[in-house]
């Protein structure tokens, strides 16, 4: 539990994301049928920047840490991310994202990868 609270407390007090370097501090639980199975922690240095007006993208990458339950050890990767963003209208914005991750122990021969893509409607 000690990841996640920290994982927490880090978010919560991170600035937001402004046009050139940054760093993102990212933790993800996961839960099956209600019982917590583990949380990988990234820890990422990144770039974005604006294509014109409308647009923008980013590219980050970092260690990344896997805590899974009932392990003491605590697993250890590369991970990274490339994003792009546009404003569709004032209001509408459309996102996706290409995420890699390297196999435990820096094992690069096992990368694996997701792909995340979306609308966001800003009120």
């Amino acid at each position: 539990m000690k990841p996640i609270l920290f994982s927490t407390a880090a978010l919560m007090f991170a600035a937001p994301a402004i046009a050139g370097p940054y760093v993102n501090v990212e933790s993800n639980s996961s839960f099956s049928d209600k019982d917590y199975t583990g949380t990988l922690l990234e820890t990422h240095v990144g770039y974005e920047s604006g294509l014109g007006d409308r647009a923008y993208w980013y590219i980050q990458a970092g260690p990344a840490f896997g805590f899974v339950d009932g392990e003491d050890e605590v697993g250890n990767a590369a991970s990274g991310k490339v994003g792009l963003g546009v404003d569709l209208t004032d209001k509408l914005n459309a996102y996706g994202e290409i995420a890699a991750i390297s196999g435990n122990d820096w094992e690069f021969d096992s990368i694996s990868t997701g792909v995340k893509a979306g609308l966001k409607y800003s009120f």
